[in-house]
């Protein structure tokens, strides 16, 4: 049994205090950050019509025996193996999946690994990662983690095109959370992708406990890909405590299968065809890093006859006309924009800004027919509310095709190797309406940005 609690977005500091259980120990663990929070906390305008203000906080509590797995999510490992991640309070469940094709019926069974984190005076429970496979493309499969409590299922992804994905950043526990999750769950899809800002825990870390209980009907059935964003750093050097403890420890991704030394960047295949690579915006990434020396050498790898789509995901844009966050990503896209140019990568999704806004394709601030068609999608539900100014007189302006300040998310069906449907959906009451469409073009397909071989020359 699974209890949501609702919260004012942090309006003033009493009112939500006197909700909080003793022994979620906000107030003992962080009350600047939620003074913090207060201070911040903005409401929206109206623009061209009416923009929903921040949703109010959305707390998930376990209402199950300790030993009963929560926050149960999966992840992609290869085209054959997934990772089932799941935290228990009780200390003595194993880390093991039993699993199989029949519901109740588990022919097969894997063990893992566990491991917890201290955070101020907060200790995690017992945080349990699982790999389990080979499993079959397209098909459903039964789970149970640990041994003990209720049973899941998940369905991996095809062999083989078309595929659809998922796309939402910035996601946040809010009511709004909870809008654009509904809208995401009533059409299938194969897979989330994720371009930083998670939880907003923002050193809370009972609220990563939370967002782990909100979200587990989804990210239990589908895998989720995810990438860091800036509240996901959370560090306290004063207190010695590292960046990205919480993150590291709960979502642990398929770096070392990609040969990437940190979990902050990595890649992956999917449906034999697409080639998805995971950027850290917020550790090093100059000429001189492990992240850029790591990207040159994945980019290196991809064959475009074979896996004929390639995709990016990163947390600040690198292309903004919106006021919110100007320049953020501008170091990062001097020195890491004529790697993916020169790859000819199709699509760049960014997170950060919270609102909507499609480029044209573009290499250099100028427009390129060979360049990435640059998407941010920073709008999935946070607590800080809607960034809802776009400068008409940006430099990228004429860049922009489209952009609105609501909360939504995105879907981008990829159909064969030569086409692909990008829609995004804006959250409207109880329906998804698809404001945003556009047909694409593989830049592997496309004859002008047909010299792959010069470019891998040049990587």
């Amino acid at each position: 049994m699974i209890i949501s609690i609702v919260l004012a977005p942090f309006s003033c500091l009493n009112p939500l205090l006197e909700k909080m259980t003793s022994s979620w120990a906000f107030f003992a663990q962080g009350l600047t950050t939620i003074v913090l929070l207060c201070v911040n906390h903005r409401v929206a305008v109206a623009s061209e019509y009416t923009r929903p203000g921040p949703g109010r906080i959305v707390l998930t509590k376990h209402m199950k025996p300790n030993s009963y797995p929560q926050q149960v999510h999966i992840s992609s490992v290869g085209a054959y193996h997934m990772r089932v991640s799941y935290i228990t309070n009780d200390s003595s469940i194993p880390s093991k999946v039993q699993y199989g094709k029949v519901s109740g019926k588990y022919n097969a069974v894997a063990n893992g690994d566990s491991s917890h984190y201290t955070y101020f005076l907060y200790t995690s429970g017992k945080i349990h990662n699982v790999k389990i496979g080979p499993l079959e493309p397209d098909t459903v499969y039964y789970y149970r983690c640990g041994g003990v409590g209720d049973e899941f299922s998940f369905k991996t992804a095809p062999a083989s095109l078309p595929i659809e994905f998922a796309v939402v950043g910035d996601l946040g526990q809010t009511e709004w959370t909870v809008s654009t999750l509904a809208h995401i769950g009533k059409s299938d899809y194969d897979m989330l992708l994720l371009p930083g800002d998670l939880s907003y825990a923002d050193s809370q870390q009972p609220l990563w406990d939370s967002f782990g209980r909100l979200i587990q009907p989804y990210a239990s059935s589908r895998p989720w890909m995810v990438t860091e964003g800036n509240h996901e750093v959370e560090a306290l050097t004063a207190l010695d405590m590292v960046p990205f403890i919480a993150y590291n420890h709960r979502w642990r991704m398929p770096y070392e299968e990609s040969e990437s030394t940190s979990n902050l960047y990595y890649s992956f295949n999917v449906a034999g065809a697409v080639h998805v690579i995971m950027l850290g915006s917020y550790t090093e990434y100059g000429p001189d890093s492990a992240q850029y020396k790591w990207l040159v050498s994945d980019l290196a790898k991809v064959d475009r006859s074979v896996t004929p789509w390639l995709i990016v995901l990163l947390h600040a844009p690198w292309y903004n006309t919106n006021t919110a966050h100007q320049g953020e990503g501008e170091k990062m896209r001097k020195a890491m924009e004529a790697l993916l140019y020169r790859a000819h990568v199709d699509i760049v999704f960014a997170g950060h800004v919270h609102a909507y806004e499609r480029f044209t394709r573009i290499y250099n601030n100028a427009a390129d027919s060979c360049g990435p068609v640059y998407i941010t999608i920073g709008d999935g539900g946070n607590r800080e509310g809607l960034a809802l100014h776009f400068n008409p007189s940006h430099k990228s302006a004429s860049l922009s095709v489209f952009r609105e300040a609501s909360f939504g998310h995105g879907r981008l069906k990829i159909i064969d190797g030569k086409k692909a449907h990008w829609s995004w959906h804006r959250n409207n009451d109880s329906d998804a309406t698809v404001a945003d469409e556009l047909w694409l073009e593989s830049l592997s397909s496309s004859s002008p940005c047909q010299d792959g071989s010069k470019a891998k020359d040049e990587l």
